[in-house]
């Protein structure tokens, strides 16, 4: 069946989203491995068209917004990508891609659409607020006692 999503005037762009090989699903398990240095962090995938038109290239911050949401990511501008489309991967949590995913589904399996979804590209100065607190949180769950400013139990 077709999507109802569509884009226009305010996303004109198509996001697709999808994995890679080096990393399994939300890269859960495989972002504690060695593979991290393969897929150090989502990027967003951009026509050298469409980037140029918005005054974007390779390794700038981009501000990645749909109807559902937005989040930024870092953007590298390929021919990968047909001209309208811009594709990314969700292994990096921080990245958060799919809050800009659409809430539509498939009427049979009621897998969600992460393939369609219309989409709006612009420059940012970095990550959001939510990102940043998000990336300093995941840094303190990760302390090991015995590094520095972890306490020692008592003997």
């Amino acid at each position: 069946m077709p999507t109802d999503e569509r884009t226009g005037p305010r996303f004109p762009l198509l996001l697709t989203t999808g994995r890679i090989l080096s990393q399994y699903n939300v890269g859960a398990q495989t972002r504690r491995t060695a593979n991290v240095v393969w897929h150090e962090e989502d990027l967003l995938e951009i026509h050298p068209t469409d980037a140029e038109n918005r005054g974007i290239k390779s390794g700038d911050w981009v501000r990645l917004a749909s109807r559902s949401g937005e989040t930024t990511l870092r953007a590298t501008v390929t021919d990968r990508v047909a001209p309208g489309v811009v594709y990314t991967t969700f292994h990096h949590p921080a990245t958060q891609a799919n809050v800009v995913t659409t809430d539509y589904s498939d009427w049979a399996t009621n897998c969600p659409e992460y393939k369609v979804t219309a989409v709006q590209i612009t420059p940012s100065n970095g990550p959001t607020d939510w990102q940043e607190e998000y990336e300093a949180q995941a840094a303190r769950s990760r302390r090991i006692a015995g590094q520095e400013g972890v306490m020692e139990p008592a003997e």
